[in-house]
């Protein structure tokens, strides 16, 4: 259910803002939404998943939330966030 230090490495990469970025909103958005499909695809198996399915709840809570600050911020830097991520919004 959770992503392995590989992918996480490649995210890290793939969304940093600078070298050695690993706090960033936009990383740190793009962690949470990998963990939040691994865990989707989890709940087509395991429909009674209660336990998980609070985690999920919560990791959706951090996302949106740090979505709503990266938006507060920069516009801009929102739009082209969730258009890379393929969120809706």
């Amino acid at each position: 259910m959770s992503i392995t230090p590989e992918r996480k490495a490649e995210l890290i990469k793939e969304y940093a803002t600078k070298a050695g970025d690993t706090g960033s909103p936009e990383v740190q958005v793009a962690i949470l939404s990998e963990r939040i499909a691994n865990l989707t695809e989890h709940f087509k198996g395991h429909g009674k998943d209660n336990h998980s399915r609070r985690g999920l709840l919560k990791m959706v809570s951090t996302r949106r939330r740090l979505l709503d600050y990266v938006k507060k911020g920069n516009e801009e830097r929102y739009k082209n966030l969730i258009e890379r991520l393929g969120l809706r919004r």
